[in-house]
């Protein structure tokens, strides 16, 4: 490919996430219209941009399914019931609404993604924050920090650890063994933040629980119904993919989201037409816009050429590589979203080895199942922290992060670029550090 489209892709890439990042204009909009650059330079035909973002149909159709799953249960109440229930068990104290939301985020995230994690249970947010008096933009990006931190609990808790252990082949039952501590330790991270950060919340305390408003839940057979909807979503996000004939969490989240319409129809509750107008567009638009701009630095060959900046850079050195590696993609992951940015760095890695001697060629083949040499994994378990915990950094770092932002406009208010970054700054650094140290006495010490 010629020089001047990697180049114009580059710039292209940097030019959407700085608009983002001064907020200059919608991060949708900037995402959409750097993809639209892509194709109108030329740099891709419209045929490859779809072809991207088919790739990731996967995401795309989660997301897509587990929003009209929520949405179309709004009319029954549930979720205005629920929350009105968790101030009471906090009794209505700040501190330990704080410590709730990270212990109910904590386990759901080790067995769903934490996007999907964040749709089902962000809804909350809102009311909560306003039976209790606060706003509910902290507690977002509070359940934001604990759903990617909490992802790197089990394989399966975020799509970047799926991905990253998928390429080395590391089993379930491996990862807990190896890997699970690291994300024990950052969320730990999170609840030390918690008085310091979140201070105002965490001193607010509510004297006379007797004022909370007490909603009533609507059309309670209907909600039964839901409920098996969601039961039977929620068990096939676990066991569906283990299955003989596979079943992804997509068309999980999607027959999910099917069902949940037909009830809706069937019912009157709501009709189909209000539910789709209120599903989170902007959102799944400006996925699909970053996996082409992606798209456009692969086609380009600029992700390959980094490969070789690697090998120049770290020569042989795990440690040194590892650290660095962290850091960087940490770094990274920041200001990328994580999925399309480890899609990206597994190619490179596993180039950058061979590169250099450290792996077979073999490692390239998408087809294979053998082992790594012990003495290299290191490089991915760093990435895997690097891209999972860096997500916390900014807004747009994480699906999750993108997934809350659409949330808190609906319920009207924004989650700004300066605000997540207040909190999200100080917490990605001391996770990174922190897992650097565990990587480096775990693995390399």
């Amino acid at each position: 490919m010629e020089n001047w489209q990697a180049v114009f892709s580059v710039i292209t890439f940097i030019t959407v996430i700085v608009v983002i990042m001064t907020e200059w204009i919608d991060l949708m909009v900037a995402a959409f219209l750097g993809a639209l650059i892509l194709v109108f330079a030329n740099i891709m035909t419209l045929p490859e941009a779809v072809s991207y973002i088919g790739k990731s149909h996967g995401t795309l159709g989660l997301f897509f399914g587990v929003m009209v799953l929520v949405r179309a249960f709004e009319p029954t109440n549930i979720f205005s019931y629920i929350a009105t229930q968790i101030v009471i068990l906090a009794q209505g104290s700040g501190k330990k609404l704080l410590l709730g939301i990270v212990a109910l985020v904590t386990p759901i995230c080790a067995v769903l993604p934490n996007a999907t994690t964040v749709m089902l249970l962000a809804p909350l947010i809102p009311p909560i924050a306003e039976e209790i008096g606060v706003n509910f933009v902290p507690l977002l990006i509070l359940m934001v920090f604990v759903a990617n931190s909490a992802g790197l609990l089990t394989l399966v808790g975020d799509p970047a650890t799926f991905i990253v252990g998928d390429a080395v082949n590391i089993s379930f039952i491996d990862y807990l063994g190896k890997l699970s501590l690291g994300g024990v330790i950052a969320v730990l991270t999170v609840v030390v933040t918690l008085p310091i950060l979140f201070r105002k919340i965490w001193h607010k305390n509510l004297d006379d629980l007797a004022e909370l408003p007490h909603p009533q839940i609507n059309h309670p057979r209907v909600l039964i119904v839901g409920g098996v909807i969601v039961a039977f979503v929620l068990t096939f996000f676990v066991i569906g993919e283990s299955l003989p004939i596979p079943i992804s969490p997509a068309a999980v989240a999607l027959l999910g989201a099917a069902l949940a319409l037909l009830l809706a129809h069937k019912s009157r509750i709501d009709s189909v037409h209000n539910i789709l107008r209120d599903v989170d567009w902007s959102t799944l638009i400006f996925f699909m816009s970053i996996f082409v701009l992606i798209g456009g630095l692969d086609k380009t060959g600029v992700i390959k050429s980094l490969s070789g900046v690697l090998g120049l850079i770290l020569g042989k050195n795990i440690l040194l590589g590892s650290v660095l590696l962290l850091f960087v993609v940490g770094i990274l992951s920041s200001v990328v979203p994580n999925i399309p940015l480890v899609v990206a760095m597994v190619p490179l890695l596993k180039q950058y080895l061979v590169n250099v001697g450290l792996a077979p060629a073999e490692v390239l083949s998408p087809d294979f199942q053998g082992q790594f040499p012990p003495e290299v994994l290191p490089l991915f378990y760093a990435m895997m922290f690097g891209a999972t915990l860096g997500g916390n950094g900014t807004l747009v770092g994480a699906s999750s992060n993108i997934v809350a932002a659409g949330i808190a406009e609906q319920h009207g208010r924004r989650i700004s670029f300066k605000t997540f970054l207040h909190y999200g700054i100080p917490v990605t650094l001391l996770q990174l550090i922190t897992s650097a140290l565990y990587v480096l006495v775990r693995f390399l010490l």
